[in-house]
C-alpha cells in the first residue's frame, strides 16, 4: 500500500487589524465594524454639503448676459458674449488649476477641513460676486470661488470612507444625485431671483439693496443655504488615518504579522491608461455640459436682431431647469440605489 499524502497545512490566519487611539480613521473603521446599519446621518450631511457646493456653478448663467450689460464693460452689444465667456469660464479655470492641490491637502490634513473651507469660500465669494459693480471684481470673485473650492474630490472620498464595502455605491450615488440636483436647481434660482426690482416691482424697490445690486438676491440665497450646510459640518466625523507609517509597521510586527521592509516604487498616474482615459472622457462630457449651459443662455437672451430669442432671465432659468431634468435619467440608478437600501432596511 502506498503512503498517504501529507496533510494540507491550514491557511495562514488573517493578520489582526491594529487600531490607534486618537486616529479618526481608525475610529471610523471601528464604527463600521461594530455597526451593521447604513450611516444615514453622515450620508445626509454629504448630500446637503454637496448640493450647497454645486449651486453656484450654474446659477449665474440665466443672468450672465444682463450682468455684463449692467457692468458696462462691453463697448457694443455684440461684444457682450466675449466678456461673458471669460466670466463664465473663470470659475472652472480656478477649479482646474487648484483641484489637484486640494486633493493633496485632503490626503494630508483631512477631508473635513477641506470640506469646511470650501463651504466657507462659497459663502464669502459667492456673496461678493452678487455685490460686484465692476467687471474685474466679478471675474476675480468667480476665479477665487473656483480656486478655493476643492470640494468634489474630498467629498467623494469621504462618502466612500464612511460606508462599508457593500455600501460604497450608495455613498457615491448620493454625491452624484446631490450634485446633479444642484446643477438643475441652480439655474432656477438665478433665473427667478435675479433683477428682483424688475421682475417683482411690487416687492422690491429700485432704491433698495436688491435694486442697487440686482444679482445679489440669488447669490445671497445660495450663501445662506451654504451657511446651514457649513453648520451641519459640526457633526461630520473625520475619516483620514493620521498615524505615521512607521508606527503602523511597528505595531503590525508586534501583532505577529509580516510586512515587506521595502515598498515597491509607485507607478506614475500619467501612465495609468485606464485612469487617464476615464479622465479624458469625463472632461469631454463636462465641457459639453458647461458649454451648452453658457452658450445657450447667451443665445436665448440676445436680441432678435442678432439671431437670439430676447428671453428674460426667468425664461432662461425655466428652460435650463427643464433641460436639466434629462439628467434625472442618469440619476435614476442613484435614486434606485437609495430607495433599495431604504426598503431593505
Amino acid at each position: 500500500m502506498g503512503e498517504s499524502p501529507p496533510p494540507t497545512p491550514p491557511p495562514p490566519a488573517a493578520p489582526a487589524k491594529v487600531y490607534y487611539e486618537g486616529c479618526p480613521g481608525c475610529a471610523m473603521e471601528r464604527r463600521k465594524e461594530s455597526s451593521t446599519g447604513t450611516p444615514y446621518k453622515e450620508l445626509f450631511f454629504v448630500g446637503i454639503t454637496t448640493f450647497a457646493s454645486s449651486l453656484p456653478i450654474t446659477s449665474l448663467f440665466p443672468f450672465l448676459y444682463f450682468m455684463i450689460q449692467d457692468l458696462h464693460v462691453a463697448q457694443r452689444e455684440e461684444d457682450i458674449g466675449f466678456y461673458a465667456g471669460f466670466l463664465g469660464a473663470s470659475y472652472m479655470v480656478g477649479r482646474g488649476f487648484a483641484s489637484i492641490f486640494w486633493g493633496m491637502v485632503a490626503d494630508r490634513i483631512g477631508r473635513k477641513p477641506v470640506i469646511v473651507f470650501s463651504l466657507f469660500t462659497v459663502i464669502v465669494f459667492n456673496t461678493l460676486f452678487g455685490l460686484s459693480v465692476k467687471y474685474w471684481m466679478a471675474i476675480t470673485t468667480r476665479l477665487l470661488l473656483g480656486a478655493l473650492n476643492g470640494f468634489l474630490a474630498p467629498i467623494k472620498a469621504y462618502s466612500i470612507e464612511v460606508c462599508r464595502d457593500d455600501e460604497q455605491a450608495l455613498g457615491i450615488s448620493i454625491v452624484n444625485t446631490a450634485w446633479g440636483l444642484g446643477l438643475i436647481i441652480g439655474p432656477a434660482i438665478g433665473g427667478y431671483l435675479a433683477q428682483p426690482a424688475k421682475q417683482y416691482p411690487h416687492i422690491f424697490h429700485d432704491k433698495s439693496t436688491f435694486g442697487r445690486f440686482p444679482y445679489l438676491l440669488p447669490c445671497l440665497c445660495i450663501s445662506i443655504f451654504a451657511t446651514f450646510a457649513l453648520i451641519s459640518c459640526i457633526w461630520l466625523p473625520e475619516t483620514l488615518h493620521k498615524h505615521a507609517k512607521f508606527e503602523m509597521r511597528a505595531e503590525t510586527a508586534e501583532a505577529g504579522t509580516t510586512q515587506e521592509s521595502t515598498e515597491s516604487p509607485k507607478k506614475s498616474l500619467w501612465k495609468n491608461w485606464p485612469l487617464m482615459s476615464s479622465i479624458i472622457t469625463y472632461c469631454v462630457f463636462s465641457l459639453h455640459d458647461t458649454a451648452y449651459s453658457e452658450i445657450f443662455s447667451l443665445w436665448t437672451v440676445s436680441g432678435r436682431k442678432y439671431g437670439g430669442l430676447s428671453f428674460s432671465s426667468k425664461d432662461v432659468g425655466q428652460v435650463l431647469t427643464v433641460a436639466g431634468k434629462h439628467s434625472l435619467i442618469y440619476l435614476f440608478p442613484n435614486f434606485l440605489n437609495i430607495f433599495t437600501y431604504l426598503l431593505v432596511i
